[in-house]
């Protein structure tokens, strides 16, 4: 069985869900070496395609399920205050 770790959701406040730790370390990493440090930030699309090519194969094959790790990740580092999203169409992340 796989280790867990507690993840938030800025659009629901006060709730964790439990998910790989591996695969959201993983993810995080990738994320936070890929996203900018300012504004204008980088679209989810182009965040999901950066991240990508720095996630393990053994974790990620052939991409499979990176966009629903990347949204859940993005998601719980919104809410730690770790990124931000820009108000701008379409939405754009950089990093705090």
């Amino acid at each position: 069985m796989s280790d867990k770790i507690a993840v938030e959701n800025i659009n629901t406040p006060g709730r964790t869900t439990n998910v790989d730790k591996v695969k959201y370390l993983a993810m995080k990493e990738a994320m936070l070496a890929t996203l900018p440090r300012s504004a204008p930030g980088m679209t989810a699309q182009e965040a999901k395609e950066a991240a990508q090519r720095l996630l393990p194969d053994s974790l990620f094959p052939g991409g499979a399920t990176a966009g629903w790790w990347q949204k859940c990740v993005q998601l719980d580092l919104e809410a730690k205050g770790v990124i931000v999203r820009e108000t701008t169409k379409p939405l754009r992340f950089h990093q705090v």
